[in-house]
């Protein structure tokens, strides 16, 4: 039993009498009484406040911390006569291969079977405008006809003169160094840090932020890398996003049309980053970071104040925020005695587009979103003989498609006739294999149809009607070079 004396019953309260005059003497003496600000409103200040102090506080040391862990190069070591700079920040992002630090089990699921190589995968000038308001990307194939200047080889330790290479080669053998130095003298713009990005930090920065979301209009499928994606929308993990940006076989454009893929999952890439406020929210903030630098290796100059900058800009970032091009080319097949083919840059495009990175100028006047312009596809309708059959029940639907295609140029018979099976529910695509780029043509006009290979069937390709049948979409041919030089925004490549 407690030996406490009960506490006295409190004194009831009283309403305190209103004084005749204001309780603060030094108010004039009509000077209305100021409301007291409820008690929950004060406490939702201090809260928000204290969360944002903590969270700005958490950026700055997750960032602080991680900014001694990241692999350091030189990679302007020595180097003289470099071009003037111009306005904003341009960093040069470079993709190596990196398939040695990724598991046995992965390496087989994502086809990145063969030996680790020294090499460049991809490579990119990102060009961040003064205001870090836009930024600019700018893929330079790796196949590039370049001359690296005098250096050292790092593998060898013999000097070597001045000698044509292919771009990608300057990195094997010199490094970042000798990149840094070949890219400033192609370009004549001046490079103020340097990225370098393996496999690993790739997978992993997809997977921390949940996946990337892609959509294609025609089926997509690399047997090299494993890629197969059916027409439509997918979002991507780590390892099918690799496949995505690595593929050089699933069109007639290879090197040129996988750059235009990597474009089109940056900026995809970017959406998601901004979309979904992960620069905002600290915790994630602190994984993904840990996830995109814990594996690169960056230029000496490139810390805590500069990926703090770069995260401050991308918050305000939309997808009409950043564009994407290739350097312009003069030819995709350009014979050099010991190289064989190489790629050649169209110089006069090319200094024109250096030129505006330079002067921090947009690369294109932003165009509005088109959401019916025509399909890219490589081979041109009228090339393309198309026999329609009725997978359905539906009266008519084979006369509906038959004419709709016509109707897009392609050459179909004007007979359709019914399918043996009738309760198709997805548009089917027959093609012999021989005729492949034809069959994606069609396909890409019938968004979401499923391409089936059927060996020995001939020129003529079948289009099996099902259910899902709405429209056929227009299509167009283009120049893969032409294509590749076209600037692009964000918003008019990302899924909507």
């Amino acid at each position: 039993m407690s030996t406490t004396s009960p506490r006295p019953p409190a004194p009831p309260r009283q309403r305190p009498r209103p004084s005749p005059v204001p309780s603060r003497p030094s108010g004039p003496p009509h000077a209305p009484v100021r409301r007291r600000r409820p008690r929950w409103a004060m406490r939702a200040v201090t809260t928000l406040s204290v969360v944002v102090l903590a969270s700005a506080g958490i950026g700055h040391a997750v960032v602080s911390s991680l900014d001694a862990d990241i692999a350091r190069v030189d990679p302007f070591r020595d180097m003289k006569n470099r071009p003037q700079s111009g306005h904003g920040m341009n960093v040069l992002l470079v993709g190596t291969d990196g398939r040695d630090r990724i598991s046995a089990q992965e390496r087989r699921k994502y086809r990145l079977g063969g030996q680790p190589c020294h090499c460049t995968d991809t490579m990119m000038i990102v060009h961040l405008s003064e205001d870090r308001e836009r930024a600019s990307v700018v893929s330079l194939p790796r196949d590039s006809f370049a001359e690296i200047p005098a250096h050292v080889d790092q593998n060898t330790g013999r000097r070597h003169g001045a000698h044509p290479v292919k771009l990608n080669a300057a990195y094997a053998e010199g490094g970042p160094n000798l990149t840094v130095r070949t890219v400033e003298e192609m370009t004549r713009l001046k490079i103020d840090h340097y990225l370098e990005v393996d496999f690993t930090t790739f997978m992993r920065t997809v997977d921390v932020l949940g996946g990337v979301r892609m959509c294609t209009a025609e089926p997509l499928k690399d047997a090299y890398t494993g890629l197969d994606l059916p027409a439509g929308t997918h979002t991507l993990n780590g390892g099918q996003a690799l496949q995505y940006v690595r593929s050089r076989h699933v069109d007639g454009a290879s090197d040129l049309g996988r750059m235009k893929r990597q474009q089109r999952f940056l900026a995809a890439l970017i959406e998601r980053a901004t979309s979904s406020r992960v620069l905002l929210n600290p915790m994630r903030f602190r994984d993904v970071t840990r996830a995109v630098l814990g594996s690169v290796r960056a230029d000496k100059g490139f810390h805590t104040d500069e990926l703090l900058d770069l995260g401050r800009a991308m918050r305000t970032f939309s997808p009409s925020s950043s564009e994407f091009t290739t350097v312009p080319l003069a030819q995709t097949e350009y014979s050099v005695k010991g190289l064989g083919s190489t790629v050649k840059w169209d110089r006069a495009a090319a200094d024109r587009l250096f030129r505006a990175l330079r002067e921090d100028r947009p690369l294109a006047a932003h165009r509005p979103r088109q959401p019916n312009r025509p399909v890219p596809v490589e081979v041109a309708p009228r090339e393309i003989r198309v026999q329609v059959e009725n997978g359905t029940r539906t009266m008519g639907l084979g006369r509906r498609v038959d004419a709709a295609l016509a109707a897009a140029g392609f050459r179909a018979t004007g007979a359709p006739v019914d399918a043996e099976e009738r309760a198709v529910k997805r548009t089917v695509v027959l093609y012999d294999p021989r005729w492949d780029r034809s069959a994606r043509s069609l396909a890409a006009a019938l968004p979401g149809s499923e391409l089936r290979a059927a060996p020995g069937q001939g020129a003529m390709l079948k289009v099996i009607a099902g259910a899902d049948f709405r429209q056929v979409r227009k299509v167009r041919v283009e120049d893969p070079v032409r294509a590749a030089a076209a600037v692009v925004t964000g918003d008019e490549v990302v899924c909507r």
